[in-house]
């Protein structure tokens, strides 16, 4: 459920696609609250229409045409604003991207939200209103239900858990995880013990230096042991028998070297780049 979301900026930030569930849930949710806002606007109306004596007629229609414009303005609008989702994605923790990376654009949310209404409202408003009528029958309903059913099991049956809506408009729906930074190794290792030559830091490169950082992160012994062999070996340095502490040393030292190089306008990528 992991997908790759490269920014203009060429960062690929890795998303976690929302599951079906999720989606679902927040659906529901949003759906609660725009009932809640549709009942609070019918008492509303409900008594401008007895403080002017209004028909029940106007009410209906003010009511149909309200619920319409709510529905569709709901989503359309909370998914325009800079969080990318409604109330209830944002509890759930989702929020709609578009698959290129590039920013997400009003006519994407549009087109997504605008399929919603052919894909479920549509149908069932059909026919609740044909039972308010007393003219459904075994043959519409089984219609109506079906067609809304087909759309609303459609993402469970694609890998990318993508409404037909998502597909048109060209959008994911994803999990919001806010990750915090972490700390800075180089800063937290205090007063470097060792002192190594320009000769042994030159081995490596921004490439390494991360990979070597993850090494120090994870505090696997076995990893950490290999990794301090393999760079005691390289240059030429003897083992003192402290490997996370040989390995804090080195990380910070060229940190120091390659930071410096960038001073000077020098980028060594990694250990094949020339110096």
């Amino acid at each position: 459920m992991t997908r790759s979301f490269v920014t203009p900026e060429g960062v690929d930030l890795r998303l976690e696609l929302a599951s079906a569930g999720n989606r679902a849930a927040a659906f529901i949710l949003d759906g609660v609250l725009i009932v809640v806002t549709l009942i609070a606007a019918t008492f509303l109306v409900m008594l401008l229409l007895a403080a002017t004596r209004g028909r029940a007629e106007i009410l209906l229609i003010l009511w149909l045409l309200g619920s319409f414009v709510l529905r569709n303005g709901w989503f359309t609008l909370f998914e325009l604003g800079g969080r990318g989702a409604t109330p209830g994605k944002r509890i759930i923790g989702l929020r709609v991207v578009a698959r290129d990376g590039a920013r997400l654009t009003g006519g994407a949310v549009v087109a997504r939200n605008a399929m919603r209404e052919i894909e479920v409202f549509l149908p069932l408003s059909f026919l609740g209103y044909q039972s308010a009528q007393g003219a459904v029958d075994g043959f519409i309903t089984l219609f109506a239900l079906a067609w809304s059913g087909i759309f609303l099991f459609f993402p469970l049956f694609n890998r990318d858990r993508l409404r037909v809506g998502d597909l048109i408009a060209g959008t994911w729906v994803v999990r919001n995880e806010k990750r915090g930074l972490g700390d800075d190794l180089a800063a937290g290792i205090g007063r470097q013990r060792r002192i190594f030559s320009d000769a042994a830091l030159d081995l490596y490169g921004i490439y390494e230096l991360q990979a070597l950082e993850d090494v120090l992160r994870g505090r696997k012994e076995d990893a950490v042991a290999a990794v301090a062999a393999a760079i005691r070996t390289k240059a030429g340095l003897a083992d003192d028998g402290d490997d996370y502490g040989f390995l804090q040393d080195y990380y910070a030292a060229l940190c120091v070297r390659l930071e410096r190089g960038l001073l000077v306008g020098r980028r060594r990528a990694d250990k094949y780049a020339s110096a």
